[in-house]
């Protein structure tokens, strides 16, 4: 085993990167990096029927767009390559083939439909399933003879029938099996391709990995592993089972059954890479019992691996939401913001492919926008639907929106008319002069402020709810304002028509 740190990441290839999955590739990155040691990205894709295309280029955005990069891996090679474990299948037959050789393995014949029956038979008399070790001593020439004739068969391990197998896990400290109740498990199948277990090991070696950090799901395999590095004679890396993450309501794994599940899901919804990786920080590990906010060199200052809680860690969307707010507005500047929206607007078609240079007219106009709107974002994704009106004409809204309590029809237009003489002399850069002379208006007309600015709001935004109303007719601009105010006032004349003749 080589002195310096080095650490794997090793997804299958699935589906989408869980936040699990992304949870453990974190924890292993900071350690690795804390100690100036190295990352490997390993694809474990031995598990031919459960793959799912384009799922490792889905891993590897994942990880990218976490800012989470490894040293060696697939994508950027490295001494021990390849990274991908289908391309490393006669390593693995080797390896098994080495262990028959030296009476630590054999083969297995038992057919699908036999291992059924013995299942089902165990059940029956309320035995735990499990494999009866039927082909465990069979002659050698029989297994000769059989391997001859071509019958499928796979390579199982000879797990010892007594004693113990201590593993220590950094979190746990030691735990200990009866080598009685360990399977025989299955090192090679029948289609040439390892089991998770003999590969992993295998690479793990190889690759000269130091710890390995990985899911509490794979405890029951670390004695079945502790083996095999004892059969191998290999020193076993440094163990450590990070906690669970459970569902919000504590009863379950979390699943999509709950919400999003998948990184590149949350990241089309809108989430930051620094929230999700700050989130993820806590899920299992805390600095102490307030602070909650840590940028990435912060978390690389001050996590300590030792000081995960081993016990499991609950999914929390709201606080996942409250942090991506927190981030949009208070961490990230607003150029990075306009950065990071402006792509949104584009594909939203409300911007131009200019608006990509933030030395354009185009960015700075979107850099404006976006400031009206960052302090009630919660999403990225919800900046398109907030300024939609900015960059495209009013969309269609009921007249009576422009009514305010206790105004009439007649009332709200001598306003609009009055409005737009008074907007005609103000100056647009100037807010306090918009407000001025706009509640001049409301004191001159003897309406309330509402009462005056609601219509406004409505005909330049074509919505009740909208930034402050002030800074939306600065950004919106002189023409555009005065424009929508007049389409206002038709729209509103056209109503009082209609409801007259209806009368």
């Amino acid at each position: 085993m080589a002195d310096r740190v080095r650490v794997r990441f090793a997804p299958s290839p699935t589906g989408d990167l869980h936040v699990g999955g992304a949870r453990t590739a974190l924890f292993n990155w900071l350690f690795a990096r804390q100690q100036g040691g190295d990352v490997i990205l390993r694809i474990e894709d031995t598990d031919q029927a459960r793959l799912v295309g384009q799922s490792i280029a889905g891993i590897i955005e994942s990880l990218r767009w976490l800012g989470l990069h490894w040293d060696e891996g697939p994508d950027v090679g490295g001494p021990y390559g390849p990274y991908v474990q289908s391309q490393r299948l006669p390593l693995y037959r080797d390896h098994a083939q080495r262990l028959v050789l030296a009476g630590q393995a054999y083969y297995c014949f038992c057919t699908p439909e036999r291992l059924e029956r013995l299942r089902q038979e165990q059940r029956a008399r309320g035995e735990a399933p499990g494999y009866d070790r039927h082909c465990r001593h069979l002659p050698p020439t029989e297994v000769e003879e059989r391997l001859a004739r071509g019958e499928p068969a796979v390579i199982r391990f000879k797990m010892p029938l007594e004693g113990v197998t201590t593993v220590v896990d950094l979190l746990r400290g030691a735990i200990t099996y009866e080598n009685r109740l360990l399977p025989d498990l299955v090192l090679l199948k029948s289609d040439g391709f390892p089991t998770y277990h003999l590969a992993n090991v295998v690479d793990d070696h190889a690759m000269q990995i130091s710890h390995i950090l990985r899911a509490e799901e794979w405890i029951p395999s670390a004695p079945l592993h502790a083996q095999l590095y004892r059969a191998f004679g290999w020193k076993m890396p440094v163990l450590c089972h990070l906690p669970l993450i459970l569902s919000p309501d504590g009863k379950g794994k979390l699943s999509k059954r709950h919400g999003a599940t998948g990184v590149l899901e949350f990241k089309r919804q809108g989430y930051l890479p620094e929230a999700m990786l700050n989130y993820l920080a806590l899920l299992g590990w805390a600095y102490d019992a307030e602070r909650e906010i840590f940028s990435i060199e912060e978390l690389l200052e001050k996590f300590r691996l030792e000081e995960v809680n081993p016990h499991p860690a609950r999914f929390n969307f709201e606080k996942l939401l409250w942090m991506n707010q927190y981030y949009i507005n208070h961490v990230l500047s607003l150029d990075e913001l306009a950065r990071r929206c402006v792509p949104l607007l584009q594909q939203a078609g409300l911007l131009s492919l200019e608006a990509s240079d933030p030395a354009s007219p185009a960015f700075a106009y979107a850099r404006q926008v976006i400031a009206l709107v960052k302090d009630r974002l919660k999403l990225l994704t919800e900046v398109v639907e907030l300024t939609r009106f900015f960059f495209t004409e009013v969309e269609d809204y009921d007249p009576e929106l422009l009514l305010s309590p206790k105004v009439g029809p007649a009332v709200v237009l001598h306003a609009l008319e009055r409005a737009i003489e008074t907007l005609r002399a103000a100056d647009f850069d100037d807010e306090a002069d918009l407000e001025r002379r706009l509640r001049g208006l409301a004191e001159e007309l003897g309406l309330k402020a509402g009462q005056l600015f609601m219509p406004i709001r409505v005909a330049v935004t074509g919505r009740t709810v909208s930034p402050g109303l002030f800074e939306t007719l600065r950004v919106l601009g002189r023409e555009r304002s005065l424009e929508r105010l007049a389409a206002a006032q038709e729209k509103l004349a056209a109503y009082q028509a209609r409801s007259a003749h209806a009368c």
